[in-house]
């Protein structure tokens, strides 16, 4: 899984998941984009991941917007001549029963974690083409999968992003660009935290491995298929659930 000499952008990078995935990517050799909506958040991220010598650079960025994304994208190529791995990352939830959910609670959720990774990709993807080689990982998860009540503008974005990564897989493959995507279960961060203690014991639950899984755990497909490791692995979808779907 070594990474030296190859360029890797992460959206949604700040904190969580998508800091963790940095983290991991940088300690491997590669250099990192760190992209996020928060300047401060991103940039304090990104002098972190960049010590002992790791090149990293942070960029305030917002992925749902198509011009932002365009800008940001050429400025990485420009700064690092190359992007071998795009993590799209970044989402959010604004969880409502349905009849209670607002167009804008929909369209806010589409527009970051669908269309966030549309444009992101659409940023890179020439890049990578021209390399004849690169690797895209989508977060999608696995409430794209099996639907949840209370979060049907999320499922949907991530049922969309499952959609977009099987046909990218199929559209990249004859330049050697690898599209995947990652679906996380319930995943252990500062919101499951402030969960009740009923709460988080009901979701353990449900899982087969007895545990939540942790951001490190998500990082670690991520350089899996990152990697050269993942070379003959195109337009999957590798679910990260301690067996939750499994068992349904």
């Amino acid at each position: 899984m070594e990474l030296a000499g190859k360029t890797a952008v992460v959206t949604g990078a700040a904190r969580g998941i998508g800091r963790e995935i940095a983290e991991r990517l940088a300690s491997a050799g590669a250099s990192v984009a760190l992209v996020d909506v928060v300047e401060d958040s991103v940039a304090q991220a990104a002098a972190e991941v960049a010590r002992d010598g790791r090149r990293a650079r942070g960029y305030r960025c917002d992925v749902s917007s198509f011009d932002d994304v365009a800008a940001v994208g050429e400025r990485i190529v420009k700064d690092f001549e190359r992007v071998d791995v795009l993590v799209n990352n970044a989402g959010i939830t604004r969880d409502k029963l349905f009849l209670r959910m607002s167009p804008d609670d929909w369209g806010q959720v589409i527009s970051v974690n669908l269309t966030g990774a549309f444009n992101f990709t659409k940023a890179l993807a020439p890049t990578m083409l021209k390399q004849r080689g690169g690797s895209i990982i989508n977060i999608a998860s696995v409430v794209g999968q099996i639907g949840n009540a209370g979060q049907a503008n999320y499922a949907a974005s991530k049922a969309g992003l499952i959609g977009l990564t099987k046909s990218l897989a199929k559209e990249f493959a004859p330049r050697g660009v690898r599209v995947n995507a990652i679906a996380p279960g319930f995943i252990r961060t500062a919101m499951t935290d402030a969960l009740p203690e009923d709460v988080q014991n009901q979701m353990k639950q449900a899982i087969p491995l007895g545990r939540m899984g942790s951001p490190s755990d998500v990082a670690d497909v991520v350089m899996f298929l990152a990697s050269n490791l993942a070379g003959y692995v195109t337009g999957q979808v590798i679910n990260c659930d301690g067996g939750l779907v499994t068992a349904r």
